[in-house]
């Protein structure tokens, strides 16, 4: 399993827009085989960043959504949303299970 997270920082003034872009992005994301889980997240603290996480079932998968027509659609208005900083990594899951 990979797990993608990160943060995205953007024009505060453009985070009702980019709300609605990331909640369009979950949608179409989350109907992609091998998609386990894919969710931004606007950050309590600070009105300009929203949190990213993904789980993807293996790399197929990652790079199948890569070329999805959404992404490049998503992509497109990204840029229109005063991106100051996107940092964001990919980490290869060898095990997962409770916490506790």
């Amino acid at each position: 399993m990979l797990v993608v997270a990160g943060v995205v920082r953007l024009n505060p003034e453009k985070r009702e827009e980019a709300m609605v872009a990331a909640r369009e992005m979950m949608t179409a994301t989350r109907a992609e085989a091998g998609c386990i889980s894919y969710t931004f997240s606007a950050d309590l603290d600070d009105p300009g960043a929203f949190r990213i996480f993904e789980e993807w079932k293996d790399q197929a998968a990652l790079d199948a959504h890569f070329e999805a027509p959404h992404m490049a659609t998503f992509a497109a208005k990204v840029g229109g949303f005063g991106v100051e900083e996107m940092t964001v990594q990919k980490y290869e899951v060898a095990s997962v299970g409770p916490v506790r």
